[in-house]
């Protein structure tokens, strides 16, 4: 055992005998970006449970997630860490089996924890071992990646089973009866829920379709590129179309948490449950219609990764807040540890536990964030050793969206020499009080560094960084520390005892 895991449960449980410790419920959207609620001003999309979180519990305005795309986000919510220290460079690249977890975190605390829905950082078949049971969960019924209406989803590492009904429905129903369980057996609970949509291609419910029939005729001219749900390939079809199909799906989401919150309400866990949301990236090109924000999926500029996140945990925040603090997925595994009492894992850690900023209203985050797209393309050239075994890569969950002939999902993940300059390409950005530095590195010629002043110009429409190169020269000097820093972390040497 990892001598961090022993000394996390050694830890002593008694320190939290007079406060009870919180239920916590982490749920993400797939592709859901931060302009596609009611509550952000959406023209279209139907959120009334989103919007009710976020008129009466904690409104998170500048929510992140750790990337622009989902396998890194999630591999960031699990550990607190930035994606590219475990080398999970891009969508189908796993997270490593060193790695410490929220569910690692959650049960040295005593808590009962579960996955539901989408994992993506490795196969969910019982024998990888960065499957949800292999990376600290107790019980989890998970799909390698995304899926929609019927989906074939993996119980604790199990063949694939077909579901019948509305996927976020699904989830829920048996997130539910995991925390019935927890209840009775009297623990706290850790569920996280990664739902699988709105990711297309998308299949919404007749009542919730209807919601949104007016949409093709809105849009009739713009055509997108998608998966095709008849033959698994690509197609393209009209926007008004997708939209129409993409907010249905939005819709039966929101609906989905808002079962879920009626439960934690009757049965009298609501008061002292941590119920979270956010998306895992930006609104994806195919579904994408306008944005106050610059960017979209795999952009690093703020519609990239900028993401609802919500809060409601009545027995702290018993009154709404809007907070204008940047937080990210990151900082999940660092704010758990401090409710709970239990020690950070000993390694670097990107995010920073919230909860004391919160309570205390600092608008302010104390340590910069950082965002970086790994240059993972290079790779082949160097011919890098697999860090798993292939064939415990392979997955196993089918869905609709056919890659390279086949239905289901395969992920990659290499070890890699310390400190090679080459490494440090890729886009990547900083954000440190008010002031951003974009640098993108261009296929002719150096890259290119843009600075903007998210405070006056949120939507990055103007480029300070000839004004101002002082601070183009600071940010860039800690951008670079940092990038060593996660370098050092990608050979592995934050695992060496």
């Amino acid at each position: 055992m990892k001598p961090t895991l022993i000394l996390l449960l050694l830890f002593p449980l008694f320190l939290h005998a007079a406060e009870p410790l919180p239920n916590l419920i982490l749920m993400m959207g797939d592709d859901h970006g931060w302009e596609e609620t009611g509550y952000n001003g959406h023209p279209h999309v139907k959120t009334p449970v989103l919007d009710e979180m976020a008129a009466t519990g904690l409104r998170f305005d500048r929510f992140y997630s750790a990337h622009p795309s989902c396998s890194p986000t999630r591999a960031s919510f699990l550990t607190g860490r930035h994606p590219n220290r475990m080398g999970t460079f891009a969508p189908g690249w796993s997270f490593r089996p060193e790695e410490i977890t929220i569910a690692h975190v959650a049960t040295t605390a005593g808590y009962r924890c579960g996955h539901f829905g989408k994992w993506h950082v490795g196969a969910v078949k019982k024998e990888s071992p960065v499957s949800p049971l292999g990376m600290g969960f107790h019980e989890c019924l998970s799909h390698d990646n995304f899926f929609e209406l019927n989906p074939s989803l993996s119980r604790n590492g199990g063949s694939p089973e077909v579901f019948p009904g509305e996927s976020s429905a699904i989830l829920i129903d048996e997130t539910i009866g995991f925390l019935e369980q927890a209840q009775r057996d009297g623990k706290p609970f850790l569920a996280v829920i990664w739902f699988g949509s709105p990711h297309e291609p998308y299949q919404g419910m007749p009542q919730d379709l209807a919601l949104y029939d007016e949409l093709p005729d809105k849009y009739p001219d713009k055509m997108v590129k998608l998966t095709s749900n008849e033959t698994g390939g690509q197609t393209t079809r009209p926007l008004g179309d997708v939209l129409r199909e993409r907010y249905a799906e939005i819709t039966a989401m929101d609906r989905a948490i808002g079962t879920l919150r009626r439960h934690l309400a009757v049965s009298g866990l609501k008061d002292n449950t941590l119920l979270f949301y956010c998306g895992d990236n930006g609104t994806s090109p195919d579904g994408f219609r306008e944005s106050p924000h610059r960017g979209m999926k795999g952009d690093f500029y703020e519609g990239g990764t900028r993401v609802p996140g919500l809060m409601e945990w009545p027995a702290r925040f018993p009154k709404p807040i809007t907070t204008p603090l940047r937080a990210s997925t990151s900082d999940l595994l660092p704010t758990i540890a401090g409710l709970t009492g239990t020690p950070l894992p000993d390694r670097p850690l990107d995010g920073i536990d919230l909860m004391s900023l919160l309570l205390d209203g600092i608008p302010e985050r104390p340590s910069p964030l950082c965002f970086w797209g790994y240059e993972s393309r290079a790779l082949a050239a160097r011919n890098p050793e697999s860090y798993l075994d292939t064939k415990l890569q392979e997955g196993t969950t089918p869905l609709v969206k056919v890659v390279d002939g086949i239905a289901t999902r395969n992920f990659q993940n290499y070890r890699m020499p310390a400190n090679v300059e080459a490494d440090r390409g890729g886009s990547r950005s900083i954000i440190d009080g008010r002031y951003k530095l974009l640098v993108q590195d261009r296929s002719k010629g150096a890259a290119k560094g843009e600075l903007f002043d998210l405070e006056t110009d949120p939507g990055e429409e103007t480029d300070l960084a000839s004004q101002k190169p002082e601070v183009v020269e600071a940010l860039s000097q800690k951008l670079r520390d940092w990038q060593d820093s996660v370098i050092r972390s990608l050979s592995g040497a934050d695992y060496v005892n």
